[in-house]
């Protein structure tokens, strides 16, 4: 147990990297075992980053490096562009392994009989567990360049994914406008990694953080690794390419390359915090967060309302959800270098967002989930052609007001804990953000209200009087979610003294995130 305690960074990106490679082969026993082989997979993986956490939470950073005699080796102050894969877990790694993983398994389990119908199954499970390898990968790696590498995996294999039934053309289309963000992002990454090491002849995040000097260069990088991140995260300006990307994805990928844009957020916030932080400019950078977010609250939502397209409404939320873990973090960012506003209001700020992370990738994962059932069974995304499934689908229709309630900020659901946090931490930096945020919120449960009317109450159409609940593998993949969710909205304060409060503090404590690379603590 302690030599897998001990090798259990590197195992969280081995894992599902040994599993997509292996998945073809194991498809050619058959089908059933090759289903079974990457669950089992999943649920290994659960397990090394449940172990990964528990050591993070009870001792502190974990620093893992390859090419190293030790993997716990840390680099020498007299190091000269050493040729390692340095992997840094914290809180923040922590807490996104931990969504990454769950989400993955659920989604996976959701997807054995969803995807049944369609040819090349082998190629898409070996493609979700590279998606999965770049989502770990993106959180727990400690350079700049090996960054870009694993942003590139998730990139190429979310493309894929979202092209992956490919006789549908607006599938077509959304993998292609992917594909298109994502190499402009990375050429932005690429090139705000060449900045850094032609000025410091370094690539670990730890080293060229601890060697800063804030130039108009590295104002450029900053520049070009917010543009990146935060395109592929899809916020406003740069959410156009959401929409058609997500709602043709097949059933199982929605919730995961969801999980996969919340990675790339969380990469924003690492970047802005442990690489910058106090030494930029804290009130410009984090007021262009928060007006990002501000603005992706507002356009997520008011494009929600208009749409007929159960899954495309749900993917505009998707948008809007993440404005308010930008509004958050960029308030803890805007007064980050004023230690008493920090301890007034701005690390509950950044808490609040962290904590909206992880409760969007289970409940926002969830409604995605549910469209995708009903679209399954009916053949249909239009809500103006559905009704009363409610009484012929139960359980779908309870894991979608599991999932409206909570996103829509209803307590005691987990939404309105994380909603809360933000709104009294935003209310005493400026009140007017509060009052932005509390309007969104309405008008979440208004659109959330008006699926559940379309979808679930009324008289059945005739044709749809004979349909039946989906199959208990797309049950219990919903399941998973949903437990999560019920879970943190019964006992927030532990999710936030455990997991949420660490990742808050990793990101507010940059000299001991060099610390411990560089091997000063």
């Amino acid at each position: 147990m302690d030599a897998l305690i001990l090798h259990s960074p590197i195992l969280a990106v081995a894992i599902p990297l040994f599993a997509a490679f292996a998945t073809p082969l194991v498809g050619r026993v058959s089908p059933r075992a090759r289903d079974v082989f990457v669950i089992a997979s999943l649920v290994f993986l659960q397990f090394v980053v449940i172990l990964l956490a528990r050591d993070v939470y009870e001792v502190g950073i974990r620093v893992y490096t390859l090419g190293a005699l030790s993997p716990t080796q840390t680099i020498p102050e007299d190091y000269m562009v050493p040729v390692r894969l340095i992997f840094e877990v914290d809180g923040l790694g922590a807490l996104m392994a931990i969504i990454t993983s769950v989400v993955a398994l659920s989604g996976t389990i959701y997807s054995i009989v969803s995807i049944k119908p369609e040819t090349g199954q082998d190629r898409f499970y070996s493609l979700l567990l590279l998606l999965v390898v770049g989502m770990m990968g993106i959180q727990l790696t400690g350079d700049m360049f090996n960054l870009f590498v694993f942003l590139e995996i998730l990139s190429i294999s979310g493309a894929a994914l979202a092209a992956f039934r490919t006789r549908f053309v607006d599938a077509v289309e959304g993998g292609f406008k992917y594909i298109i963000v994502s190499s402009v992002g990375a050429l932005f990454l690429l090139l705000a990694i060449g900045i850094f090491y032609g000025q410091y002849n370094a690539l670990n995040i730890a080293a060229i953080a601890s060697a800063m000097q804030y130039s108009v260069l590295d104002q450029v990088a900053l520049a070009l690794i917010l543009a990146a991140l935060l395109m592929k995260s899809g916020a406003v300006p740069s959410h156009w390419w959401v929409p058609d990307t997500y709602t043709p994805a097949p059933a199982g990928t929605s919730s995961v390359m969801y999980a996969s844009s919340l990675a790339c957020l969380a990469a924003t916030f690492r970047m802005v915090f442990s690489l910058y932080g106090v030494q930029m400019s804290l009130a410009a950078v984090g007021w262009i967060i928060i007006i990002a977010g501000v603005l992706s609250m507002f356009i997520g939502v008011t494009m929600a309302l208009r749409q007929t397209d159960i899954k495309r409404l749900m993917v505009y939320h998707v948008i809007s959800q993440e404005g308010y873990m930008l509004l958050g973090v960029g308030v803890g960012l805007a007064v980050l270098g004023n230690p008493q506003a920090i301890a007034a209001y701005g690390r509950e700020a950044i808490a609040g967002g962290l904590f909206h992370v992880i409760n969007n990738a289970f409940y926002k994962g969830l409604l995605l989930l549910t469209a995708e059932a009903l679209l399954f069974r009916l053949g249909t995304r239009d809500l103006n052609k559905m009704g009363g499934m409610g009484r012929t689908m139960k359980w779908t229709c309870g894991f979608f007001l599991i999932g409206a309630l909570a996103i829509s900020g209803i307590p005691p659901f987990n939404g309105f804990a994380s909603k809360l946090m933000i709104y009294e931490s935003t209310y005493q930096f400026n009140p007017m953000l509060t009052v932005i945020a509390l309007i969104v919120s309405i008008m979440t449960l208004a659109s959330f209200t008006k699926v559940f009317q379309s979808a679930f109450t009324g008289p059945a159409l005739p044709e749809y009087r004979e349909v039946r609940e989906v199959p208990m593998s797309m049950k219990l993949g919903m399941g998973v979610l949903a437990a999560a969710t019920v879970f943190m909205s019964l006992f927030p304060s532990v999710v936030v003294d455990s997991i949420i409060y660490p990742a808050t503090d990793a990101l507010l404590d940059q000299s001991g995130y060099i610390a411990a690379v560089m091997g000063g603590g």
